[in-house]
């Protein structure tokens, strides 16, 4: 039996550095699509997407990180340029100095208001996202922009 044809399955984090005014955590993609990014990657066969996230997060930088809660879940087709890809986005803490490793050639602690960088995928609207849920206390609403009930 085929198996059939699926987008593939992404954590990202949002790392919130303990010291609040810290900011949060962007990598440098080693590997193409190149640019700054929210630490993350595939989730294996087998593994939890919230395992993934815990463990997309220490390889990327070398931090331990405490899952908070579910930002949201992205899937518009084009926000990979490898192929279509969901990704489900947590918000998490952590203490300590990161460290750039595995995939990432580079790491920053930004102020996420004012990045200044343009962020590979979709990440850009991610972290507006998260302004948002950090101003209000509310997750963004669970249907995409200019997309409702049929």
């Amino acid at each position: 039996m085929p198996v059939p044809k699926t987008p593939l399955l992404a954590a990202d984090v949002i790392i919130e550095l303990e010291a609040a005014e810290r900011g949060i955590v962007l990598i440098e993609r080693r590997y193409p699509p190149h640019g700054w990014a929210l630490p993350g990657g595939f989730v294996d066969i087998g593994e939890t997407v919230e395992r993934a996230a815990v463990r997309e997060a220490w390889e990327e930088t070398s931090l331990a990180v405490t899952l908070r809660c579910l930002l949201g879940c992205y899937s518009d087709p084009g926000r990979d340029p490898r192929g279509h890809t969901v990704s489900l986005v947590f918000v998490a803490t952590a203490t300590g100095e990161p460290q750039a490793r595995d995939d990432a050639r580079g790491l920053r602690v930004v102020d996420p208001a004012a990045i200044g960088e343009r962020l590979a995928f979709d990440h850009a609207r991610i972290v507006d996202d998260y302004l948002r849920y950090r101003a209000s206390g509310r997750s963004p609403a669970w249907f995409p922009r200019g997309v409702g009930p049929a």
